[in-house]
Order: C-alpha cells, then sequence, then structure tokens
C-alpha cells in the first residue's frame, strides 16, 4: 500500500480500503480528488453509499479551504 496524501486524507475519512483503487485511477494527489464526481466514485469501486456521501462531503471541504486561501493575500506595493 502506498502511503502519500490521498492515503491519509482517505484514513481520516476512515475509507483507507479505497486508497490503492483512487491512485490506481489517477487520484494520486488531493487537487485531482477535488474533482470527483459520480462517475469517478463508480470507476473506483466505491459503491456504498454512506462512504460516497463522506467522500462527497470531504470533496466539498477542500473546495471550501481552497475559496477561503483563496481570499487571503497580500500586496508589497503601498496603499494609494
Amino acid at each position: 500500500m502506498c502511503t502519500n496524501i490521498v492515503y491519509e486524507w482517505l484514513k481520516t475519512l476512515q475509507l483507507p480500503q479505497y486508497a490503492e483503487s483512487f491512485v490506481d485511477n489517477g487520484y494520486d494527489d488531493l487537487e485531482v480528488c477535488k474533482q470527483i464526481g459520480d462517475p469517478d466514485l463508480d470507476a473506483i469501486g466505491v459503491a456504498v453509499p454512506h462512504h460516497r456521501r463522506r467522500i462527497h462531503e470531504a470533496v466539498r471541504r477542500l473546495k471550501e479551504a481552497d475559496e477561503a486561501a483563496a481570499g487571503l493575500y497580500f500586496t508589497l506595493e503601498p496603499p494609494p
């Protein structure tokens, strides 16, 4: 079993059994995982409805974290 960020993420979701399938299907980093939809979960082999919901919720949280971080920036230019 590979130990990478996707494995750790799935482990926190209590779904580490899908890690190998995620990586085998090209979902080997969280940026790619943010694109996961129902067809992807079908291809990965996630058939259990509450596992799918847990992954969708986690993907939503990843996207929200990105949006929150995108609003944080600074500039080195002096104010007008």
